[in-house]
């Protein structure tokens, strides 16, 4: 067996073998029926034209799998009933034991995968729509990396545009030293400068002609642009350490970093015939959209549409990814799906190159309705983050906050509901962190008492090998989410294995059994911490050995 912890896919690759096409194996319905079923012989009926049962024991006799399984049945009009043999899956689990960094398997084809996300706003707090995006991109970087894959995080700040005009225009205004200002400070002024910007015409044209001295370099604003972006790093970083996400400042890449290329990104445009200009400005007319994407505004300025263009372009060109993945809300499918299409048009996206726009609902409150405050602003992602601690230690409720968000598919909205988010029973982050703390504690009785392992022996009882199957299944998921980037299968599976280790307790005692069957439950109990553990940190939840 060329690798153990892959079973379904044996399983499937043997089988395809005979039939031509995949099984679908789906694990069996009632435990009678063995681990897995395939309707293939059903599928297969009408093109062979002979009946089901027919093509069925034809599988059954020609199939090569019996290293890995015990004779296989026919059921029903045609069902296929597969049942692994228990050494096979004691087999599994004594190797994840002897090898826990093999419980996930290395990528045949190691890829430079960017991920675009987080991406808050300068001299603004970080809010409640900042959190899906840091939480979900997370992941995915984690997931990633443990394949083999080399990640580069790309946290799209939004650190340009009309805005620092303004904030540069009222801190000279105000006379106030930009290196002393804090986030708070930097926030009150934000708002000052909005409420200026709106109430006194001349200050919102000198606001403008700011923005033009930013974009051309004048070296006094830029100053004062640098020291309200140091401020903001100071805000993020400390949002991502309480949140415990990888992001670090060398991950920062802003959307100014952009400026310099945004001129090239309009002229090859143009020069290829696929921008032209319509009612002044520069546009891409998206084959099957009526509305066209505006590369350069008819007074001559550039939008985000541009920058967009020009870090698709950059992250292939100069980064050399092949796949590119951006973790933005659901609202900006359209955006994205005409910046992909015109990147593509353009050239810009190598052959085999992907481009993945991963959307993502909004954050509800427990009344099911947008998250806001009781005047009607956003909320920020402190304060959110304040409602889950107030109810649960740190650690617990970061557990709470990520896994509520994973555990959804990611297109749906979800509501924060602080006081169901931190159970530690049901479908939540802190019932995976008390399984794990659960299994910590009766391994470190036996390690008192001197336990070794020599693998798993013994696997007669249905509950043992229930556990034994779903650790079998570990590296087949975090594949699934790979390559179709749903975290919430992960979260299916590790509350699955959780909720099977629960089981596997009331059935088959472990500290009050005996002789080798004691030994080999403790190593079940041993692999299935290691899988819970690595799981959790895919998911960015700390694995605690207590709670």
């Amino acid at each position: 067996m060329d690798h153990v912890l892959s079973l379904p896919a044996l399983l499937t690759d043997r089988f395809q073998a005979v039939t031509g096409v995949d099984p679908e194996l789906r694990p069996a319905t009632k435990p009678q029926f063995g681990h897995f079923q395939s309707n293939v012989a059903l599928r297969l009926a009408k093109a062979e034209g002979k009946p089901p049962r027919e093509i069925a024991q034809r599988i059954v006799a020609e199939a090569d799998v019996a290293d890995l399984c015990e004779p296989l049945e026919v059921a029903g009009p045609g069902f296929i009933n597969i049942r692994l043999r228990s050494d096979v899956l004691a087999g599994v689990v004594t190797g994840i034991l002897r090898d826990p960094d093999a419980v996930i398997e290395q990528s045949a084809d190691p890829q430079r995968v960017v991920i675009d996300y987080s991406a808050p706003n300068v001299a603004k707090p970080m809010h409640v729509g900042n959190l899906r995006s840091t939480i979900i991109g997370d992941c995915f970087a984690r997931v990633l990396r443990a394949q083999g894959h080399t990640v580069i995080a790309q946290n799209h700040i939004g650190d340009w545009g009309t805005q620092f005009g303004m904030l540069v225009e009222q801190i000279l205004v105000e006379g106030i030293d930009a290196d002393s200002l804090d986030l708070d400070s930097s926030v009150a002024l934000y708002r000052r400068a909005q409420e200026h910007f709106r109430s006194d015409e001349a200050f919102a044209d000198a606001a403008r002609r700011r923005v033009v001295a930013l974009q051309s370099g004048d070296e006094q604003t830029r100053a004062i642009w640098r020291s309200l972006i140091e401020v903001s790093k100071a805000g993020f970083n400390a949002a991502y350490r309480r949140l415990g996400v990888l992001l670090t400042d060398d991950d920062l890449a802003g959307e100014s970093i952009y400026n310099d290329l945004l001129a090239g990104v309009a002229d090859d445009l143009s020069a290829a015939g696929i921008a032209v200009v319509d009612q002044g400005a520069l546009v891409v007319f998206v084959p099957g959209d009526d509305a066209p994407l505006i590369v350069r505004k008819s007074d001559g300025g550039y939008g985000y549409a541009a920058t967009d263009l020009a870090a698709v372009r950059y992250r292939f060109g100069t980064l050399d990814a092949d796949r590119c993945i951006y973790v933005v809300g659901s609202p900006q499918a359209h955006h994205f799906s005409q910046v992909f299409a015109v990147s593509r048009m353009a050239g810009w996206v190598p052959s085999g190159g992907v481009l993945e726009h991963v959307g993502f609902g909004s954050v509800l409150g427990p009344d099911g309705k947008m998250f806001k405050t009781r005047d009607g602003k956003t909320v920020t992602l402190d304060t959110l983050l304040d409602l889950a601690e107030d109810v649960a230690a740190p650690e617990i409720a970061m557990a709470a906050v990520k896994y509520a968000d994973l555990s959804t598919s990611l297109h749906k909205d979800y509501v924060f509901d602080a006081d169901r988010m931190v159970a530690t029973t049901g479908n939540t982050g802190p019932y995976l962190q008390y399984a794990h703390a659960r299994v910590s504690g009766i391994l470190r009785k036996a390690d008192a008492e001197g336990w070794a392992s020599d693998g798993v022996t013994v696997l007669d009882d249905p509950a043992e090998q229930a556990l034994a199957l779903l650790l079998s299944r570990f590296g087949e998921i975090v594949d699934e989410v790979a390559s179709g980037l749903q975290p919430h299968k992960l979260c299916t599976y590790l509350f699955d294995t959780a909720t099977a280790l629960s089981t596997f307790y009331e059935q088959c005692p472990v500290l009050k059994s005996e002789g080798e069957v004691r030994t080999s439950r403790l190593a079940i109990c041993a692999a299935t911490r290691t899988v819970l553990a690595k799981g959790l940190y895919l998911l960015g939840i700390v694995a605690p050995e207590r709670m």
